[in-house]
């Protein structure tokens, strides 16, 4: 029995891809960022995917693949199920090149987000807003393509998707003027990772591909380690445009020969990141976006005094998430912290609790309390917020003497999460 060929997208599709995205993809900068060179004792550079008109990659795979239609699958139209990112591409694509698409999202998708694809698509796409969850919209999407044989746009698992995110690595390639050593890319669904890997396996093979995934949705690291595409059965989607339960099996096969190494970054670390982008270079990115250059911080050592890009991927952050990225930072660099406080009933014990436990540098982010007057001690649910690391230990045992202890509460999930 022969053994299916693996798909590797040719460099000769790669570049037909690159003539057929050159009218609506824009060339965005490579420039090198002079802080992150200065941290990392290395010659970092920005790939700025963020720039382009719908302030993400996803435009290049989504044009080409829908421009590849006959002219029957084009008169049928297009659906694709998308809350962000993709969504996006789709429906820009569309107005475009005068295709009706219809785009699936699930109900709980964010106004602002919506009205993004609906600005990009304009009169050419309907947004069909159904279920909890991206797999209910995906669903929905499915069964319009089978009812009324629509050509369903993948974000990622498909060939031409691939072969348009792929011209990514010929721009890098262009515009550098020195080696590349490494090269760090965000995974999701791995459509970018698969396409740009192939263009520097063909054309540089000896720059190292790192591909860099959420913690909570490590999908293709499983995957490759368990040498199958396996699907997670649970996954955190807070960075929303690279958390996905499965990779795709074009995007795997391709991955697992072509990336030097997958890895994992904390949610909270990439918030840091975000907000350092945003404060130290004025630069917007969205979760996602952030994951390339938070890995770097993982590879200190291998890349002191070598030449490195990272894909900052796209740009499309929520503003009203900035409270939530704020929080995991704090969390993430140990600054951030939740107690169970026991108060004593009588007047003047939160004087006590403030004068005595509380350090100079202290501050109460988070106070819930209800007064219970048969009881001798009532408990609060208290955040503090630390100047130091290193005031958390000196803080607990301030508590401890003074009988203010109850609970410590960073380190219980199964609680934490109402609170976060």
């Amino acid at each position: 029995m022969n053994k299916e060929k693996t798909y590797f997208p040719s460099i000769d599709n790669i570049k037909v891809a690159a003539d057929t995205i050159k009218k609506v993809s824009a060339v965005t900068p490579l420039g090198a960022s002079q802080r992150y060179s200065k941290q990392f004792d290395a010659n970092i550079l920005l790939k700025r995917e963020d720039l382009q008109q719908v302030r993400s990659y996803k435009i290049r795979g989504a044009y080409n693949k829908i421009s590849s239609l006959t002219k029957e699958e084009s008169a049928h139209g297009v659906v694709c199920a998308s809350a962000g990112n993709h969504a996006q591409g789709v429906a820009l694509s569309c107005k475009l090149l005068k295709i009706h698409g219809v785009i699936y999202m699930p109900a709980p998708t964010p106004n602002q987000k919506i009205e993004q694809v609906k600005m990009f698509g304009e009169d050419y796409i309907n947004i069909k807003l159904v279920g909890d969850t991206y797999d209910d919209a995906y669903h929905a999407a499915m069964i319009e393509c089978d009812e009324f044989k629509k050509t369903f746009i993948h974000p990622f698992n498909d060939e031409k998707v691939i072969e348009g995110q792929a011209n990514i690595g010929l721009e890098i390639l262009e515009q550098t003027t020195v080696p590349l050593d490494y090269v760090f890319i965000a995974i999701g669904g791995g459509g970018l990772a698969a396409g740009l890997s192939t263009v520097f396996k063909n054309m540089s093979p000896h720059t190292k591909i790192i591909g860099v995934e959420p913690e909570g949705a490590p999908s293709m690291q499983v995957s490759i380690k368990n040498n199958v595409n396996t699907e997670l059965d649970h996954i955190e989607k807070f960075i929303d445009g690279a958390a996905v339960k499965r990779v795709g099996d074009l995007t795997f096969a391709i991955c697992k020969e072509t990336l030097h190494d997958v890895i994992t970054v904390p949610e909270g670390k990439v918030c840091e990141t975000i907000l350092e982008l945003y404060n130290k270079d004025a630069i917007v990115v969205e979760p996602a976006g952030a994951l390339s250059i938070s890995a770097l911080d993982f590879y200190a050592d291998k890349i002191k005094g070598k030449n490195v890009v990272c894909v900052v991927s796209g740009s499309n952050n929520d503003i009203t998430r900035t409270a939530e990225i704020k929080e995991r930072a704090l969390l993430y660099a140990n600054l951030k912290h939740y107690f169970i406080v026991t108060f004593p009933q009588r007047a003047g014990a939160l004087k006590e609790f403030v004068v005595n436990i509380l350090g100079p540098n202290d501050d109460i982010t988070h106070f819930q309390y209800a007064k219970k007057t048969n009881r001798e001690n009532g408990s609060a649910v208290v955040g503090i917020q630390l100047k130091s690391s290193s005031d958390l230990e000196p803080l607990i045992a301030r508590m401890k003497q003074r009988n203010f202890y109850g609970d410590y509460l960073n380190n219980k999930p199964e609680l934490f999460q109402f609170l976060v």
